[in-house]
């Protein structure tokens, strides 16, 4: 495990923080206030700690009514985890909550060893797991975006007011230099990731303009979208038995059973209680979600949590944007389970869900066709007026690639031909202004 939460430029900055060193052995701590899910919280704090690389040593579990306001948890778990680390067993402890900066100071100075809580965690992973530029860039972003908030009221050392020969200025404390240089950092870095949400955008319209759909697997981390992501592209993208084993999209083209082609993008997967912070740094990313005309929402046919993880991920996609988009549920690792390949269909809407496992390649032919299905979208053909001052409508028409012809009446209205898709048509009338009715051209 890495033992700090920033690598790359963003490590450099960690000398601004006088904390105690990290290390590889971990207790684990969760404040349990409701008196249920204990266990499972506890596995999946494992699993996160695991796949940073450390090595747990003991979990601990503290119950209160609420968190304690100066150390998250209870005074007397305080001092039995500092008899731990005091007796060398342990160097580091993670908590499975978010703390605020005094808390995480407080617990620090207490315990004289690294305390890391959720955000740090994963984000610690994140650092690790980010192959790609752009992974690299929003993951700087979060890290620093998080420290940020470690600033406020932070080690006593950044308070000190800059003196002695040669160094007596105006009177800026060490501290406002530390939040300015943050502060310089995440606007380079913010412009950096725009430079590359453009790019993006740029690709997608290429595809608009081909006519070529994207579909996307979103879902619970491990829940096995890289494997899946293989067995349809043959891409070789590295997949593992671990959370968060792949951050980085991935986009690649597969031709359907009719010929038709489709490009799939691997995104990165979900989790309980994902930190906003890293919602917002990989929303560049997500938007390949929030921009496909399908989500394959792919669940772990064998977690006995299934419908938790379904909820967790349903309510990222509402976060980003992609609540109302079509999808699919796709149940994997069926090969541990007791059921075969099949699909549950509906009377109006089709394939709903298809059951499969990624790992043998069992269901492929049932998910592809469930995919034609969907993406073989409804077209429909004729004219549309807009308003002499809707001329951003017009331009969304040509962005997708869907004008035949244009003409403008007497009174100054434009008229386009179009022939488009049903989907893009209804999101036009919904979300963009659009109010004219389509005029079906005579046959």
């Amino acid at each position: 495990m890495a033992t700090s939460e920033l690598t790359g430029p963003a490590a450099s900055a960690l000398n601004l923080f006088d904390r105690p060193e990290g290390g590889e052995r971990a207790l684990l701590v969760h404040l349990d206030t409701e008196g249920r899910g204990v266990a499972d919280a506890l596995e999946e704090l494992r699993s996160l700690a695991e796949s940073a690389g450390a090595e747990v040593v003991d979990t601990f579990v503290s119950r209160r009514k609420a968190p304690d306001p100066r150390y998250y948890i209870g005074s007397g778990k305080v001092d039995e985890l500092a008899a731990l680390v005091a007796s060398g067993q342990a160097d580091l402890v993670l908590l499975n909550h978010v703390l605020s900066p005094s808390q995480e100071r407080n617990l620090e100075q207490a315990l004289r060893c690294r305390v890391l809580d959720r955000t740090g965690l994963i984000l610690d992973i994140f650092a690790q797991r980010a192959r790609t530029h752009e992974g690299k860039l929003q993951v700087e972003l979060a890290q620093l975006r998080h420290m940020a908030t470690r600033l406020v009221r932070g080690w006593s050392h950044l308070e000190r007011q800059k003196g002695g020969i040669g160094q007596r200025g105006p009177g800026e404390t060490q501290l406002e230099m530390d939040r300015r240089m943050l502060g310089v950092r995440i606007k380079q870095l913010e412009k950096r990731i725009a430079r590359v949400r453009q790019q993006r955008e740029q690709g997608r319209q290429a595809r608009r303009k081909q006519e070529v759909p994207t579909v996307s697997l979103v879902g619970y981390t491990n829940a096995g979208k890289s494997t899946l992501f293989n067995q349809l592209t043959q891409a070789g993208v590295y997949a593992d038995d671990r959370l968060f084993a792949t951050l980085d999209t991935t986009l690649r083209r597969v031709l359907l059973a009719t010929g038709e082609p489709f490009v799939l993008a691997d995104t990165v997967g979900f989790i309980r209680e994902l930190p906003h912070q890293l919602v917002a740094a990989f929303r560049s990313t997500l938007e390949e979600a929030t921009e496909s005309q399908l989500l394959v929402h792919v669940i772990d046919a064998g977690d006995d949590n299934r419908d938790a993880s379904i909820g967790q991920v349903e309510s990222v996609l509402d976060a980003i944007g992609a609540g109302d988009i079509p999808r699919i549920r796709v149940y994997n690792k069926i090969d541990r389970t007791a059921r075969e390949p099949g699909v549950s269909v509906d009377p109006e809407s089709g394939i709903t869900d298809v059951r499969v496992s990624a790992a043998d390649g069992r269901g492929m032919d049932l998910l592809l066709a469930a995919i034609a299905d969907n993406v073989a979208a409804e077209r429909v053909r004729g004219r549309v007026s807009l308003r002499p001052e809707q001329g951003r409508l017009r331009s969304r028409f040509f962005d997708l690639g869907e004008v035949i012809g244009e003409d403008w009446t007497e009174s100054g209205e434009l008229v386009l031909e179009i022939d488009i898709r049903r989907r893009d048509l209804d999101h036009l009338y919904e979300k963009e202004g659009l109010t004219a009715p389509l005029q079906s051209l005579p046959q």
